[in-house]
């Protein structure tokens, strides 16, 4: 159970819920108690119902839901600028694999992913949606630290030093996910790397195990166009297609990239509820290509943002993601319209988890949600003048500008420093990591 926390007013220049949309509140307030949100109301009937509750002052700030990275790699953090400048196969089978193979260990997903949510928190991000490794070590990090974390465990047909086979991913995906059962901050999905990783029985059985246990489903798909090349030479299809006909699409599934798609494909995605974690950073750096995210989200689909791994992007920096997603579409599409700031910052927050089913418990600054909220100051000359807050914060605003971040109700960062975890030991930590990956 919680520790019990003190009633919290809150008390900003601007208020942004995301729901309703397109609104921001001034001279309002708003009341924590516990782990969740109590009220948002007028300053004034907040101090005069709740005299006893302790007062956070944030003038010149915008108070807004906590960011959701809808696709990482956080323990990956550790492999950070490790291999750079290359295609993703070349990435993944000359550099990163061999890499992976030699270090990753239940010690260095728990070190790397603490390092991400370390980087994660100072930016504003709450919640994270994660495929990789040792998934017992990903949940322990993020209890370790008081973060949010969906732990996406990562299926794959040949052996690592993790797992054997597919059955052997499967088991140690099902005994984690029954370890932690019951935790607020935490949830598992099922996380087949890739169509061109995954046999067609393998997600066969994950389809019928995520039915069974109430999981979702996280997978790389139309990545590149590489990826559905070689499905056009094995299968003979398309990988959405494929997995279209084998049923994955009709379980509760995040995509993460679908950079390639057709107006066949995204009326299909449409149709079926599909979501997709958009990753612009990382699909720019690897030349993966332009998603028709405008397309995407006109036709229906919920798309979130996400950062990808520290070693494809090199950061895990939402406030860059959503700023370069909403540029990129406008580019993209030819339309200076497509994904208004308003728009973007509903991707970095509500659909993200209305992409992990956790839509009535974050996402949105309402009454009965669960307090992850961020703060963000916007006296710096950067963000002056002030016309417009939603305008700055996704256009304009850094992230050394995140002042103060709650999640789950608990004041995690608090004017610019740490109060889960010993920033000074993680990076000790990391530099030990450093050397002994550098001399491999």
């Amino acid at each position: 159970m919680s520790a019990q926390i003190a009633t919290q007013i809150l008390i900003p220049r601007w208020i942004i819920p995301v729901l309703p949309r397109q609104t921001v509140y001034t001279d309002h307030a708003l009341v924590i108690k516990n782990e969740r949100i109590i009220a948002l109301t007028p300053k004034a009937d907040a101090l005069a119902a709740y005299p006893q509750a302790q007062l956070i002052h944030l003038p010149d700030h915008a108070l807004m839901p906590g960011l959701i990275n809808l696709h990482a790699h956080s323990a990956m953090t550790l492999l950070r600028g490790f291999a750079d400048d290359l295609p993703l196969m070349r990435w993944l089978q000359e550099h990163i694999w061999p890499a992976e193979g030699a270090h990753v260990s239940d010690e260095f997903v728990f070190d790397g992913t603490r390092l991400a949510i370390a980087e994660m928190i100072a930016g504003g991000t709450t919640c994270c949606n994660d495929m990789y490794f040792h998934h017992s070590a990903v949940a322990r990090a993020a209890l370790d630290t008081h973060f949010r974390m969906t732990v996406g465990c990562s299926i794959l047909e040949f052996p690592t030093p993790y797992a054997s086979n597919a059955d052997d991913y499967i088991g140690k995906a099902l005994k984690s996910r029954d370890e932690f059962l019951g935790e607020n901050l935490i949830q598992f999905t099922l996380a087949p790397h890739a169509p061109y990783t995954v046999s067609n029985h393998t997600f066969e059985r994950i389809i019928t195990l995520a039915d069974q246990l109430d999981l979702g489903i996280h997978c790389h798909i139309h990545e590149t166009a590489d990826e559905i090349a070689s499905s056009l030479k094995e299968f003979g299809v398309r990988p959405l297609e494929r997995l279209a006909a084998l049923g994955l699409l009709d379980s509760p599934l995040v995509a993460a990239h679908m950079v390639h798609t057709t107006d066949a494909e995204i009326a299909l995605l449409a149709k079926k509820g599909m979501h997709i974690a958009h990753n612009p950073a990382s699909n720019l750096k690897l030349a993966s290509g332009l998603a028709r995210v405008h397309d995407q989200l006109k036709a229906g689909i919920n798309v979130g943002i996400g950062t990808d791994g520290a070693a494809s992007n090199n950061k895990l920096d939402m406030w860059a993601e959503l700023r370069l997603a909403a540029l990129l579409a406008k580019g993209q599409s030819g339309n200076p319209e497509a994904i208004p700031a308003w728009q973007a910052l509903e991707m970095a927050t509500l659909n993200g988890a209305l992409a992990l089913g956790l839509q009535d418990q974050i996402g949105s600054l309402e009454v009965g949600k669960q307090a992850d909220l961020c703060a963000v100051d916007l006296s710096a000359s950067g963000t002056q003048p002030c016309y417009d807050p939603v305008s700055h914060l996704v256009y304009a605003v850094d992230r050394t500008q995140v002042s103060d971040v709650w999640i789950a109700g608990r004041h995690v960062y608090r004017q610019h420093e740490h109060q889960s975890l010993n920033l000074a030991e993680i990076h000790s930590i990391t530099r030990h990591w450093q050397a002994k990956i550098q001399t491999v």
